[in-house]
């Protein structure tokens, strides 16, 4: 289409208000858009996790695409691994422009159905920076903090109220709106005995009002309506979390509560199975809980408990396989481990094996396109690190499947150095062979190639701690 965004944005809006009148094929919805810096030139399209097409943007990083039989609801479009979920509902000709390195904060909505789209997105940029508020309400003691989450609540549910009435808002959207503040209100509640301080969490419990979980008593805890939103997702992983807590405690010997502990963490995944009914959810809460203790565990035996646990509990045989080589590669990286083979592309487009690299204390971290605040801080530390321990080899590798066009035009418009920075040749291949979850991870080698610490984190209080001891090995 060789047209101006605008009059893409107008043309849009005449298909949308052309359709309108014909009665027989109203069940239909337009989305497009453009995308500033793209990392790939398509985007996929989905709905409650299948794929509806894979839609190619044109020479301007356009694209245009009419649903049929739409089924209203949330629709998630992914472009280069970012993810951003659009409401649509019938006749609806939404179109967006964003740009992807600043993802979320670009994205802007117009035509058809952009009121309540520019609502959501908003309600989720403003939910991103209250959280941090959150966490430093939950030092205050409970019934101060409760006063303070519930004056959060009234005020979104005034605005909400106030937004209802001007658009005249349809049913779908009310629904998932006020289902926004509930489980944002209710997630607030869940974190409190984990953020608040102390690891008396036993203490902390009882020191909670009576009435402090009694919308517990409300919850659909299958909801399939709920099942692919992000906010009913979050609360339900919050509130596993806190239900598993108060049963190991009934039962836990431990004088203060871990994370790390196998007990609370088998005893998630028991919680899981007896309380989740639904397949979807079910086998989504195992792999996160199992895939999140693995990625921060050192401790073989424990490992392979929790993970035989996973896979009798799990009925999804894709996730119990890529589980099982998830844990064959963290075996892998065992402390005292060679660097396993892995071959990297560097900003000349020339590959090499990183252990070619290795031939001093040498630290290695990731970074995605998808987490572009982290991308922007692992660089800022590094500089910083590199000016106190000249002596240590900081290798940054890019790890989005993706050409070495936008890897490299991330880094200029960020002004970064491109001196050891590099690519995966085989992406895919080398983050499961790594075992690269979550994308804070770093790999800390001493002068031998031998693996220190398989997972560590640049901004642990720890790391320099760890640094030092691989240098002085």
């Amino acid at each position: 289409m060789k047209i101006h965004f605008l009059s893409f944005i107008v043309l849009l809006t005449l298909i949308g208000c052309k359709n309108d009148n014909n009665n027989s094929e109203h069940n239909y919805a337009y989305l497009g858009g453009q995308i500033i810096n793209p990392n790939n030139d398509f985007v996929v399209l989905s709905k409650n996790d299948m794929v509806i097409d894979t839609i190619k943007l044109d020479n301007k990083n356009r694209f245009l695409y009419k649903i049929t039989n739409l089924d209203e609801g949330l629709y998630t479009f992914y472009h280069g691994g970012e993810i951003q979920m659009v409401l649509l509902e019938p006749k609806d000709s939404l179109i967006f422009r964003l740009n992807t390195l600043e993802f979320d904060e670009s994205l802007v909505f117009t035509g058809l159905g952009d009121k309540k789209n520019n609502y959501l997105i908003n309600e989720f940029l403003e939910n991103e920076l209250q959280e941090k508020k959150i966490f430093k309400f939950c030092q205050l003691k409970p019934h101060v903090y409760q006063r303070r989450i519930d004056s959060l609540k009234q005020l979104k549910t005034e605005r909400l109220n106030e937004f209802k009435i001007k658009y005249n808002t349809s049913e779908l959207f009310n629904r998932i709106a006020q289902g926004n503040i509930n489980y944002g209100y209710y997630s607030s509640k869940e974190v409190y005995p984990f953020v608040h301080f102390g690891t008396n969490k036993a203490a902390i419990l009882k020191s909670l009002p009576s009435n402090f979980y009694d919308y517990r008593k409300d919850i659909n805890y299958n909801d399939k309506f709920l099942k692919d939103y992000q906010y009913y997702n979050s609360f339900l992983r919050y509130s596993v979390n806190n239900l598993a807590l108060k049963n190991h405690l009934h039962h836990s010997n431990e004088d203060s509560f871990s994370w790390n502990s196998i007990c609370y963490n088998l005893d998630r995944l028991n919680l899981v199975d007896s309380l989740i009914s639904s397949a979807v959810l079910k086998d989504d809460l195992l792999y996160h809980f199992t895939s999140n203790y693995l990625s921060k565990s050192s401790n073989t035996e424990n490992n392979n408990v929790l993970l035989n646990s996973f896979l009798s509990k799990s009925k999804d045989d894709v996730a119990k396989d890529k589980m099982k080589r998830f844990a064959l590669s963290l075996n892998n990286l065992k402390v005292g481990s060679a660097f396993p083979s892995t071959i990297i592309v560097d900003t000349n487009d020339s590959e090499l094996d990183i252990n070619s690299l290795l031939k001093s204390p040498t630290v290695i971290c990731f970074w995605s396109h998808s987490y572009i605040e982290h991308f922007k801080e692992i660089h800022y530390k590094i500089s910083e690190l590199k000016i106190k321990y000249p002596e240590v080899k900081f290798i940054i590798i890019n790890t989005d499947n993706n050409n070495q066009k936008h890897f490299k035009t991330a880094l200029k418009e960020n002004r970064f150095d491109f001196k050891d920075e590099y690519q995966f040749k085989t992406p895919l291949e080398s983050v499961e062979a790594l075992a690269i979850q979550p994308i804070t991870k770093t790999i800390i080698i001493d002068k031998n190639q031998k693996i220190v610490n398989s997972n560590s984190n640049l901004f642990s209080i720890k790391f320099e701690e760890q640094l030092l001891g691989a240098i002085n090995r």
